[in-house]
């Protein structure tokens, strides 16, 4: 089973980025999702969450009315979109499969993991 993240970047201070998380080998429509993102010099640390449906999301207060998670079934496919970003946005981000189909801000909730796109924000 492979995640693969994508759509990280160099932007600038106020900027948008929207990252993508493709899911390979399975399907996780029976799954929540997650993103989650390691700053530098910090641990890794919550973002956001979707449901299998996508019914329900939470997020981590510092992203709160910036960032949007979604999913797309059909696809097998995850989004984060981002608006507004500050240089303490960059990190590098991860998406992640939750064992369960309502998500969670544990990390150890989730068993499948992508390898992490880096995103870096600029003034």
């Amino acid at each position: 089973v492979q995640l693969q993240a994508s759509g990280g970047g160099l932007v600038q201070a106020g900027d948008s980025l929207r990252l993508s998380c493709v899911a390979s080998r399975r399907t996780f429509s029976n799954n929540a999702m997650g993103w989650f993102r390691q700053r530098p010099g910090k641990e890794r640390e919550f973002v956001a969450s979707i449901s299998w449906n996508g019914g329900m999301s939470r997020y981590a207060d510092p992203v709160k009315g910036r960032f949007t998670i979604s999913r797309d079934n059909t696809k097998n496919a995850l989004y984060l979109q981002m608006n507004n970003l500050g240089l303490e946005d960059t990190a590098v981000y991860y998406c992640a499969a939750n064992r369960r189909p309502y998500g969670s801000n544990d990390s150890l909730s989730y068993n499948y993991w992508g390898q992490g796109t880096l995103v870096t924000v600029s003034s």
